[in-house]
């Protein structure tokens, strides 16, 4: 049970449907029930449009009906965040009712209140203290990282922790060359351009001191707009993610410290390790795991501090190459489909023998 079809979410891509084809080779065969479709997308995340979100709220209601008249049928349900965008855990404790083994799947603080910008005026719908009640009406929960774990045991013992994984057959990264100008990078959602927002000074520094020898690069559904001299903004598309985010020299992760930030799970950083892209990130939540600092990429905190480690990386070619070959030998060990796939399947054949030992 997803909010969104195959292929549209970030979330979704990275934290199960790359891992389907392998869950099919070894015995188990998924059905994905998604709410949006392609037509609902645009109406669902833009402002107003009141009544189209109202048939979309409808549909989504008679989707997940039909789901639990299905539901004696599954040995496994699967939830990524939620069974439905409301505040309600009707659907999940259905589900708990039929005895039906259920695995819930988050890798964002999803127990805070986060509504897109286009859905602000119906944020009173949404209901994030119900996540406790979905963790406790699940038999396990998969979690991104330590931070949300810990947060999950609280409500139930059987947690997981799954990093949010990258696969490397597919992110494959081009021969560095010493560009001229360097591009600094950055990709992510229109929800997260915020935080980019906040390294806006910083880059304008940076182009004060270097002038036409820098150039930065957004990737996005929505572009950045702000007044820094060589930004070109990028519309994101699945078919070119790898080969836009291959014309960065550098990447960046800029985050404010709070609570919601500290369940990330430091994909962007991992999106650019795994093409041999350094990375600079602000020292939250898991990426004070994933980065050794100087090392595999760099940690930054404060303007200072994110000027200073720039420079390093703008001024050395040799640094930029072997920064970028630790990061990915990095993901490759530890955030790869590879690295995780067994642990993947392990998991989901123990919840397995839940409905056996039921039957």
């Amino acid at each position: 049970m997803v909010a969104h079809r195959p292929g549209r979410s970030p979330g979704q891509r990275f934290r199960f449907e790359q891992y389907l084809n392998y869950l099919n080779k070894n015995g188990f065969q998924a059905h994905i029930s998604h709410l949006i479709d392609e037509n609902d997308d645009s109406k669902f995340y833009a402002p107003g449009k009141f009544f189209a979100k109202f048939r979309i709220l409808l549909k989504s209601i008679r989707k997940r009906l039909k789901d639990l008249r299905l539901a004696k049928k599954i040995d496994i349900i699967f939830i990524y965040r939620e069974a439905i965008m409301l505040g309600t855990t009707f659907f999940e404790s259905r589900l708990k009712k039929m005895g039906i083994p259920v695995i819930v799947d988050f890798d964002d603080s999803i127990w805070l209140k986060d509504v897109s910008e286009g859905n602000r005026n119906l944020a009173f719908l949404k209901r994030p203290s119900k996540t406790p009640a979905i963790i406790r009406l699940s038999d396990a929960a998969f979690t991104g990282n330590n931070y949300l774990a810990d947060y999950a045991r609280k409500y139930n013992s059987n947690v997981k922790v799954f990093p949010t994984t990258i696969d490397t057959d597919y992110y494959l990264p081009v021969e560095r060359i010493a560009n001229n100008p360097i591009c600094i990078g950055w990709t992510g959602s229109s929800t997260t351009l915020k935080h980019l927002v906040m390294a806006i000074p910083v880059l304008k520094e940076i182009r004060k001191k270097y002038g036409e020898q820098v150039c930065f690069r957004v990737i996005s559904d929505e572009p950045l707009i702000a007044d820094i001299d060589g930004l070109k903004n990028i519309r994101w598309k699945k078919e070119t993610e790898v080969s836009d985010l291959n014309e960065i020299d550098i990447g960046i992760m800029p985050l404010p410290d709070n609570d919601w930030t500290k369940g990330k799970c430091g994909f962007k950083g991992l999106q650019y390790m795994a093409l041999e892209i350094p990375a600079v990130m602000s020292p939250v939540g898991v990426n004070n795991e994933i980065v050794d600092n100087g090392k595999n990429g760099f940690l930054a905190e404060g303007h200072k501090d994110w000027f200073e480690k720039l420079c390093l990386l703008i001024d050395s070619f040799e640094l930029r190459k072997k920064m970028g070959k630790k990061g990915r030998q990095t993901v490759i060990e530890k955030y790869s489909f590879h690295s995780q796939k067994d642990k993947y399947l392990k998991y989901f054949k123990e919840i397995a023998g839940i409905k056996s030992n039921k039957e």
